[in-house]
């Protein structure tokens, strides 16, 4: 096909001497209005392998065959394609993950120097290029679309040679009418040009990888030429009394003949697929018509009842229907009551999540199979909401939000946190400075850059124009987003006009309106639990107590690594305080990307992996789900901590709180059982529980189960109570457990005896150089008298303990553990300032005395580290019984310049490697800390190998810890000989160590060195031994990567402290 100097195409840019991608005026160039997000049956999906060629410039990118030569070429044989280095790629995808270039990450800080609205010379450009046919059996007269769903950063689009459009704006969509450029009857050709940094790329920092390319889908659709609708809006409110309600349905008509728009109401093809109601109405000129129904009494959609109705509208001329459009739409009203964020009449609360578009493979191309299962795991780990950050997800994101049930806040396109650093470094603010000075000292200057710069507005108020537009049709988006720091300034405010004036059904969040002058909600990160509970006091609240906006937290509960803590303390505070509507854990998923190195290594990468400077390391890796996608102990724990159902015991009842906020408990049974655990766990009794009629907010009783208030044991018995769905659901099937509670019924005696037969014998001990041996029958200790620790443990020919390599101690004191994530920012470099990494140990006596069948040795270390004048004086008493038990008893007097606080207070067990399995009672099966232990229960638990202890964060850190133990016993595979212990007499243990809740222990085959050192878990080396912890007091895990800190009574003290462990050696 030959095209005419009617279609000679748009110059390449459009000021002369001005590239388009360094022009903040020029975002988009040839393209159509905005829509809703509709993908006809009439349409040829371009997805697959595209021919690619990478160039690190521009000027080095090629060009396309002029239209001139003839019809597209579907080889790369042919001119002018011969001498170019093509290759292919596949489409959805991202160049850096497919060969070219490398991934690139930061969180806050620009990639490329700052300079707005310029980008590097050396800016890497992706050519792709594809040919297509169109179905001969479309209508020869339609018009032809080509569709973009989202491309990183901006591109150039030709068609048949013919340079069509530009657009820019990575995470919106764009349409290039193609009709006039297209041969219907040969191969066409699509040449796209990609260039990875544009003057959108000051916009979309957006704590992410860099990454290019055409990334979502691409379409070709064809629309009918004459009479089509060009777009669609329904809009739904309810009556007074939030029973009866209206359904607008607003359609945007091209027509040059007369039409009729009809409009059907009807249920779903799984309700019965009934019609409510038909509108009919005549047209003859292309308009925006508006028709409107009257539904008595529909279903309400809310998060917890997803009740869609199908919406179907037919563009019909005289002759036959020329279009058809359907659309899911559920009735709730969304409106602010007395301050507060209402759907449908009744204030709601958050329990959200932060989700960016992740795959570890694929980046941001993300298959929609993916995007549903994160929905759908959502959903069961009781979730509600769903915060779309920081731009607009995959646009069938949303109808599957719509169908599972998701409060939904949809976010504009747009970042430009970068301008923090380039403000805040030349003027030298430390970080340590108080974050809101910090924002008073740059804020406003970084806002001059774009957000507060009148030549940007046009490009913010595309962005939010494109995120309204694509999703304004769906039911859960309850809030538009003016986007995410950003900064504050009059775009954002021209944002939020526009918002209102187009969609004023819903409601618009901005963090950076600090007061929210043009937002509906107040909204903060991360402050700490007193301060957010300061906000909702006193911002904005008037003399008599009342106010006019809500309070979320957007982002909150950083979620990475071994974490986040406070997640019970932020709960608390949300439902005590009204106005704290909830908020949005950061983050829902890892970001790592997988590589294979060289070496045979491979790991999720972050940020640095890929030799990309200047990063920000290991901060891409702060989800509840790990780069798989699999859940973190986080998520367990923050399912438990806001599950809809709470429990408490009063008077032999359980008192049932509902916190749901729309719907009774109907849909839930619940069954019971009752525990005895010893050695083992016994079940007692089990059975159903009537389930009571109990009202959202409110509460209901349940008596105990005879079964329950009968049983009588000497032994620890503990009720469990689980409630499960009782039919299956879009995202669970029947039987899927909601929530569960647990009470202690009877308590049983402190464990001081073993409950193993053994022998017992005169204990003889005797001293050789440096090492005392004491023994017994077929059992020895050895002892090092010149450090005043013990080395050695055997039990016949069976090594219990052994001696470390790194001291020479079997079993020892001790302080450290490796640091987690949320440790790095404050508690590391406290510690270490103290040299708490770095304690030695001095003996300052040790004595053996024998008394009536016991043998006790007293050693009185000074553990104290380097440089530094303070230490622990430790005085270790360990008793040695006929029979071979060991009980050691620690008393810590610190002394000295001493710190506040250390990150542990127990002792370090060096084990043979041969023992791998574990059992224990108290909280299980997962890893527990003080502050991230509500999603574990308690019982008799056990592993057959103790690998399966080690949790496998992506950044090796501090992991693995279990709480509130009675007994662990550690021992070899298939046969019981191990080690055994307990907690020592009462008396042994100071009041800060509680010891009636237990103790905490870790065993793993990692020594702390070997955790501290590696980068990714493949760089962990086993230490051939079994590496014990048995610990009087752990400290709590925090936020502090983001956040705050670990909370004060949490925080493991340096004080006077008394502890003791039994140990046991078990045979066979």
């Amino acid at each position: 096909m030959r095209l005419g100097p009617l279609h000679s195409g748009i110059p390449l840019h459009e000021v002369d001497g001005t590239p388009d991608y360094c022009n903040e005026a020029v975002f988009r160039r040839g393209t159509l209005p905005p829509r809703s997000y509709h993908i006809p049956e009439t349409s040829l999906l371009l997805n697959g392998q595209w021919k690619f060629h990478y160039a690190t410039t521009p000027l080095a990118a090629p060009e396309p065959a002029p239209a001139a030569e003839g019809t597209a070429s579907e080889t790369d044989t042919a001119a002018p394609y011969k001498s170019q280095p093509w290759t292919t790629i596949q489409v959805p995808g991202h160049w850096q993950l497919q060969g070219h270039g490398a991934p690139h990450y930061t969180n806050v800080q620009y990639p490329i120097p700052v300079c707005p609205p310029h980008v590097p010379t050396d800016n890497p450009t992706g050519t792709y290029r594809r040919t297509f046919h169109v179905p001969p059996s479309w209508d020869a007269t339609s018009q032809l679309r080509l569709r973009f769903d989202g491309v990183d950063s901006a591109y150039h689009i030709w068609v048949n040679g013919i340079l069509i459009g530009y657009a820019q704006g990575s995470r919106n969509p764009s349409e290039f009418d193609v009709t006039a450029y297209v041969d219907r009857d040969g191969p066409n050709e699509v040449f796209v040009r990609v260039y990875r940094w544009s003057d959108g790329t000051y916009i979309e920092d957006q704590d992410q990888w860099w990454l290019s390319g055409i990334y979502r889908d691409v379409h070709l659709i064809a629309f009918p030429s004459e009479n089509r609708i060009e777009d669609f809006f329904l809009r739904t409110n309810l009556d007074g009394k939030y029973e009866n309600g209206g359904l607008s349905v607003e359609v945007d008509v091209k027509a040059t003949s007369p039409v009729t728009v009809k409009a059907t109401l009807r249920e779903l093809p799984k309700n019965g697929g009934g019609i409510i109601s038909i509108q009919e109405s005549p047209l003859s000129t292309s308009e925006k018509h508006s028709v409107a129904f009257f539904v008595m009494s529909p279903k309400k959609w809310t998060a917890e009842t997803p009740y869609l109705y199908d919406v179907e509208i037919t563009l019909s001329t005289k002759s036959a229907p020329v279009q058809t459009v359907h659309q899911r739409i559920g009735f709730r009203q969304v409106t602010l009551i007395k301050g507060l964020i209402c759907a449908n009449g009744t204030p709601i609360q958050f329990h959200g999540v932060n989700r960016h578009e992740h795959h570890p493979l694929f980046g941001r191309a993300v298959p929609l199979d993916f995007i549903k299962k994160d929905l759908t795991l959502m959903k069961k780990h009781n979730i509600n909401a769903l915060r779309c950050s920081h731009y607009p997800s995959h646009p069938r994101l949303f109808d599957l939000a719509d169908e599972l049930g998701l409060w939904v806040i949809d976010e504009a396109d747009l970042e430009c946190h970068g301008f923090y650093d380039a403000v805040a470094r030349p003027q030298g603010i430390p970080e340590e400075v108080d974050y809101e000075e910090r924002k008073k000292l740059t804020f406003p200057l970084a806002a001059k850059y774009t957000s507060d710069n009148p030549s940007w507005k046009a490009a913010y108020l595309d962005r939010m124009i494109q995120m309204v537009q694509r999703d304004k049709n769906h039911t859960s988006i309850i809030i538009w987003s003016l986007g995410n720091e950003a900064f504050y300034g009059q775009n954002h405010k021209a944002m939020y006009e526009y918002a209102k004036k187009a969609d004023p059904g819903r409601l618009v969040h901005y963090e950076g309106d600090a007061h929210a002058e043009s937002a509906d909600m107040y909204s903060y990160m991360y402050p700490s639990v007193e301060r957010l509970i300061k906000l909702a006091t006193t911002e904005g609240v008037k003399d008599d107590g009342s106010f006019g906006k809500p309070i979320i937290l957007c982002e909150y509960a950083h979620a990475m690594g071994n974490g986040p803590g406070w997640l019970e303390d932020y709960e608390e505070a949300f439902r005590t305080y009204p106005r704290l509507q909830g908020g949005f854990i950061w983050e829902w998923a890892n970001h790592g990307l997988w590589k294979e190195d060289a070496d045979g290594k491979s790991y999720y990468a972050y940020g640095g992996d890929f030799g990309d400077t200047p990063n920000d390391g290991t901060f891409v890796l702060d989800g509840l789900l790990f780069s798989t996608h699999k859940p973190t102990p986080g998520l367990l724990e923050l399912k438990r901590v806001i599950e809809p159902v709470k429990i408490t015991v009063e008077n032999e009842h359980l008192v049932v709180a509902n916190h749901y906020n729309f719907i009774g408990l109907e849909h839930l049974t619940a069954n019971y059982k009752l525990e005895e655990f010893g050695e083992d766990s016994v079940l007692l009794a089990s059975g159903i529980l009537e389930v009571p009629i109990v009202a959202p907010g409110a509460s209901g009783r349940i008596p105990f189960p005879a079964a329950v208030t009968s049983v009588k044991s000497e032994k620890e018995t503990c009720l469990t109570v689980s409630f499960f769905l009782r039919d299956p659901t879009a995202w669970a099937e029947t039987g899927h457990e909601i929530a569960w509670f647990q009470h202690q019924i009877s308590k049983a005696e402190p464990i001081l005896a073993s409950p193993f037969n053994r022998a017992s014998s005169d204990l003889t001990f005797a001293t050789a150089g440096i090492q005392t041996t004491i023994k017994g029958h077929n059992f020895s200790f050895v002892f090092d008298s010149a450090r005043g620790y013990l080395t050695s443990w055997t039990a016949g020919d069976v090594s219990l303990l052994e001696a470390s390599p790194t001291n020479g101690a079997a079993l020892i004191p001790s302080f450290w553990r490796p640091p987690t994530d949320n440790d790095n920012p404050l508690s590391v470099p406290y510690w270490t300032r103290f040299g708490v990494n770095t304690l030695t140990s001095q003996l300052r006596s040790m004595t053996i005395a024998a008394t009536p069948g016991n043998v006790t040795i007293t050693a009185v270390t000074f553990i104290s580290p380097p440089v530094l004048a303070w230490g622990f004086v430790v005085t270790t008493i360990y008793t040695i019984s006929p029979v071979g038990t060991l009980t050691v008893a620690v008393t810590l007097k610190p002394e000295g310049y001493i710190p506040d606080h250390v990150p542990r207070i127990g002792l370090d067990l060096r084990l043979p490697g041969r023992f791998s399995t574990a059992k224990w009672h108290g909280l299980g099966p997962g890893e527990a800390y003080p502050d991230k232990r509500a999603a574990q229960r308690v019982g008799v638990w056990a592993v057959d190998d103790v690998a399966e202890l080690h949790t496998p964060y992506e950044v090796p850190q501090e992991g693995g810890n279990r709480m509130a133990t009675k007994w662990v016993y550690v021992g070899e595979a298939n046969e019981y000989s191990g080690l055994r212990a307990i907690a020592g007499r009462a008396e042994d243990w100071s009041e800060n160590c509680t010891r009636d809740q237990g103790f905490s222990w870790r065993v793993s085959r990692y020594s702390d060195a070997a955790v501290e050192g590696a980068k990714h878990p493949c760089d962990l080396v086993e230490d051939g031994a079994t590496l014990v912890r048995l610990d009087a007091r752990v400290a709590g895990v925090g936020t502090a990567a983001c956040g705050p800190g670990v909370r004060e009574d949490l925080l493991v003290k340096v004080e006077e402290t008394r502890f003791a462990f039994v140990l046991e050696g078990v045979r066979a």
